[in-house]
């Protein structure tokens, strides 16, 4: 059985390469129940080396793991699956801490997929204090996105500590897609030249209807300046981990006037604002956000990757932290505008003709020529939503979820948030060597929501 890979999922793997990895990743912690055996870890991974059934998509491979740019590209059955290589056990050296836990994230997140394998692994991780434990579980993005990865979550976990055999990731099923034959469908060419006709075609219509509004303040494909984001980066990373109270960030967008994502938006503003300025690195223009867009129905339940695209400021420019955020709810309301009323073909359609440039800022970034080609955007900010109810591993109640993202040439920096029933947790990944001091970030967010509450009341 085959299953091919659509258009935005084969470019994840062409896109791949030895600085820039196209994997994404969750660090959860949990808190252990209080009758843990000695031997509990242990046992946990001796029973995931034994797996009764590998389900979908945990059991697919590359057809051609040596050629990821392969036109042709897809995804096999893989019946000599290895559990013992895709789970694997660690500890902090003591006395472990969340710094010594960022650290052993920023090195897992550093190292590539070996793709002759099914591209992902998980790591349990041991030794935090507080009868703490946590996992660490990275997968390929051309196998999974964000969305799917939080659906599997979901249905992976229990709901109440009284479940003891609580399955997790592999062995759960994937109720979305199945693999299928190669005589199931469209072959690649034709899927491709289908895409390409819906980019041009509808993504056209949908940029001249949003041309007719004549939205003012929108952000333009390339009003971003250049900055230290935006050159070419190393494969050693760096993350680092913020958290904060999800009702007090509702209560501060209600007294804004804006939404949930427009005080996201602030926090890091105010954040990169001061962060650069320490490198006396701050660009006189505002920094530009990309941020993706679920377009997928109510209740859908995943599978590969469906994604659209808006611009918007920072404010990194103004001092005034009111000023800053007042300019991002009106940077974030025009983008809205937009693309209000298109359907999904049209947003992903428009949405690609918009980050089109990209490309050629990451081309800049890895050449290294200073040639006057615009800069489509100078950072990622994701905010996906996640559960409303507590979860269990096991009788071990999941505290927080913290995600982390991809770097790449031309966009050194990605900042993920995943909310998780009362807390929004803030994930920052970067280059270690283009961003140094880079769990500055997740400090300098912490002093922003201060400003934010004080001039919010």
């Amino acid at each position: 059985m085959v299953k091919r890979l659509n258009p935005l999922d084969l470019g994840f793997l062409m896109a791949e390469s030895r600085e820039s990895m196209f994997h994404v990743a969750s660090l959860l912690t949990f808190s252990a129940r209080e009758d843990l055996s000695p031997d509990y870890f242990r046992e946990l991974i001796e029973q995931y080396h034994d797996p009764s059934e590998v389900q979908s998509p945990w059991n697919l491979k590359l057809k051609t793991p040596g050629l990821l740019k392969n036109p042709l590209q897809s995804w096999v059955l893989d019946k000599n699956m290895d559990p013992d290589y895709h789970v694997r056990r660690a500890a902090l050296p003591a006395p472990g801490g969340e710094r010594e836990l960022g650290t052993i994230v920023s090195h897992l997140h550093g190292q590539a997929i070996d793709f002759h394998r099914p591209p992902w692994e998980m790591h349990l991780i041991e030794g935090l204090p507080n009868n703490r434990f946590a996992l660490y579980m990275k997968v390929h993005h051309s196998l999974v996105d964000g969305y799917t990865g939080v659906q599997m979550l979901n249905r992976a976990m229990s709901k109440t500590p009284d479940d003891p055999d609580t399955p997790l990731f592999y062995t759960v099923r994937n109720p979305s897609r199945s693999p299928r034959s190669e005589s199931d469908g469209p072959d690649f060419g034709q899927l491709l030249t289908n895409s390409v006709k819906s980019i041009l075609n509808v993504g056209q219509v949908a940029f001249r209807r949003s041309l007719k509004r004549d939205i003012e303040n929108l952000v333009s494909w390339n009003q971003a300046p250049q900055s230290v984001l935006n050159g070419r980066i190393t494969r050693n990373r760096r993350f680092a981990t913020q958290d904060f109270s999800l009702p007090l960030l509702k209560d501060l967008a209600k007294a804004s006037g804006g939404s949930l994502n427009d005080i996201v938006l602030a926090l890091c503003g105010g954040a990169l604002r001061r962060f650069l300025l320490d490198q006396d690195a701050l660009p006189e223009k505002s920094l530009i956000a990309m941020l993706p867009v679920n377009i997928r129905p109510k209740n859908d339940p995943g599978g590969g990757n469906a994604v659209g695209a808006i611009l918007a400021t920072l404010g990194t420019d103004i001092a005034d932290p009111r000023q800053r955020l007042e300019t991002i709810i009106s940077s974030t309301s025009r983008a809205k505008e937009l693309i209000s009323g298109l359907s999904a073909t049209e947003i992903m359609a428009s949405s690609a003709m918009l980050m089109s440039p990209l490309g050629m800022q990451i081309a800049r970034a890895v050449t290294g020529i200073n040639a006057k080609i615009p800069i489509n955007c100078n950072v990622v900010i994701s905010n996906v939503p996640g559960p409303t109810e507590h979860l269990y591993f096991r009788g071990s109640r999941l505290e927080t979820n913290f995600p982390v993202s991809i770097p790449m040439h031309g966009l050194a920096l990605n900042i993920t948030c995943y909310s998780y029933v009362d807390r929004l947790c803030f994930g920052f990944i970067g280059c270690r060597d283009a961003l140094p001091h880079l769990q500055r970030l997740a400090v300098y967010t912490g002093e922003t929501m201060n400003e934010l509450e004080t001039i919010l009341g």
